[in-house]
């Protein structure tokens, strides 16, 4: 599924196209994709809200699939072997970041699915090293949230600082959310979601909630850490409000409506709020396994590769329990 020009997802413009198999470089392999989760990043992508270094694009970046052939000096898989390929694609692996281990931050990084062709297609290439062997836990479709939404959950779980015994607030719950809550849940913390739909919230008690309402209901608790995983400004000062003296709110989206301005005293006290930016392939290894241990229980509904603009519509509506998923392959 091809992005010729980004446009409203209700426009539908992603368009079913036939193109050359990809051919691995040197240090590549070639994936036979199976599934491919269905991301806000892309429908970022799709409606151009982000900057498009790359187009035509083939967006997806949860990406779950088999190594069909590899480069000739690719050594770390064989032909046959699962594999995950994540939004990390590539990192120069020389500056401040990479050699701090920030490699997230890197100045000249690459993105699946928006400075390389992803996921939404039978085949992509990817160099070796930002490849991932997945746990025989999770079958293909349960496994592709693991590699975005589950990735993106467990790097902004730790820069909130949430731990054992603290109250740890989560502002909209998608597929991230419902994967965060288990986690979260298994390393002691309380968990109390924010959603404004009714469904979302209900998932959410049965997967081990302490509480679920609207962002503007009092949980009856100061949270010690918050998450906000919707893309809505206006949920920050909300968050602060809500959070004790020297908690973290993260958050967790790559993009977001502009924050409102709001008293300084919401900040004081030591309050901290960062932004949560990509990850690193250290953090996909930590949660892969973190993910097996608990086990997480991914939530999913899956669609026909032709059929990832509805997908992404029903994505933008909030019209999906969980996570969506691209079925390209049995």
């Amino acid at each position: 599924m091809v992005l010729e020009h980004p446009a409203p997802v209700t426009e539908s413009p992603l368009q079913l196209r036939e193109l050359p198999k990809p051919e691995p470089a040197e240090r590549q392999i070639r994936v036979a994709v199976r599934c491919c989760g269905v991301c806000h990043t892309d429908l970022h992508t799709v409606e151009g809200e982000l900057k498009l270094p790359k187009l035509p694009l083939v967006p997806g970046h949860q990406v779950v699939g088999i190594v069909e052939t590899c480069g000739a000096a690719a050594h770390k898989f064989r032909d046959g072997d699962r594999v995950g390929v994540p939004w990390l694609f590539r990192t120069d692996g020389t500056c401040r970041y990479c050699l701090t281990g920030q490699e997230n931050l890197c100045n000249r990084a690459e993105f699946t699915g928006l400075n390389a062709d992803g996921g939404y297609a039978d085949y992509m290439v990817v160099d070796e090293d930002f490849a991932y062997s997945l746990p025989f836990t999770f079958d293909d479709a349960h496994a592709a949230p693991l590699l975005c939404a589950g990735v993106i959950g467990y790097r902004s779980f730790r820069l909130s600082g949430a731990g054992k015994g603290d109250r740890l607030g989560l502002y909209g719950f998608g597929a991230s959310a419902h994967i965060v809550l288990q986690f979260a849940r298994h390393q002691g913390c309380e968990v109390y979601v924010f959603s404004r739909g009714e469904a979302h919230r209900q998932m959410a008690l049965s997967l081990g909630a302490i509480w679920a309402g609207d962002a503007n209901d009092h949980p009856g608790q100061k949270l010690d850490a918050a998450i906000i995983f919707a893309p809505a400004g206006g949920l920050v000062p909300v968050a602060l409000k809500a959070s004790r003296k020297g908690a973290t709110v993260a958050l967790a989206g790559i993009t977001m409506s502009p924050i409102p301005q709001f008293d300084y005293e919401l900040l004081y006290e030591e309050r901290v709020l960062r932004s949560v930016a990509n990850s690193t392939r250290q953090d996909v290894k930590e949660f892969l396994e973190l993910a097996a241990e608990v086990p997480v229980q991914t939530e999913v509904t899956e669609f026909a590769l032709e059929d990832a603009n509805r997908a992404l519509q029903k994505l933008k509506n909030s019209e999906i329990n969980g996570a969506g998923v691209l079925r390209v392959a049995p």
